[in-house]
Order: structure tokens, then C-alpha cells, then sequence
């Protein structure tokens, strides 16, 4: 599962020919959360709430971009990195 951005101990991580819908993983520490890129909003797992307000934070900023980069996972293409919150 390719690395596509890292900020303040959080990693993003997308699969490639993942499931319905477009989201990606996020994991903090023991903690793991799948966020949906185009509700923005936390499908399933656990973030700490600060945490989880960063993800989402970022995930407004970037929501273009992610949504290009599970295109790019659906047809087996390298992803892109995307910069992380500053």
C-alpha cells in the first residue's frame, strides 16, 4: 500500500483496485481510520479527534488530488505524493 503523504505522525496510505469509495487510509501511531475523499468524512476505524481534525483539514485541501491519485490506483499507475499540512 504506497505512502502518499506524511504530516505531524500521520500517514496517508490508498491501496491500488480498492473498494468503493474513493478513500484512503490514514494511520496515527495504533490507531487506523479509512476517510472518504469526496464526503470528507471518516468511513470506518478510529483517530484521535484532534488527529482526526487534521486528516480532514487536509483531506479539503487536497480532495483533487486524491481523488486523481485513486484514479491512478484503479489502472495500476504510480501515485503521486501529495504535499502535507504546513
Amino acid at each position: 500500500m504506497p505512502q502518499i503523504s506524511y504530516f505531524l505522525g500521520v500517514i496517508i496510505r490508498m491501496f491500488y483496485r480498492d473498494h468503493n469509495p474513493p478513500h484512503f487510509h490514514a494511520v496515527y501511531g495504533d490507531y487506523e481510520a479509512l476517510i472518504d475523499i469526496a464526503k470528507n468524512e471518516l468511513i470506518s476505524g478510529y483517530l484521535p479527534p484532534r488527529v482526526l481534525g487534521l486528516v480532514i483539514e487536509w483531506t479539503a485541501i487536497h480532495q483533487n488530488e486524491l481523488m486523481d491519485n485513486w484514479e491512478r490506483a484503479k489502472n495500476q499507475n504510480p501515485l503521486l505524493p501529495i504535499a502535507p499540512l504546513v
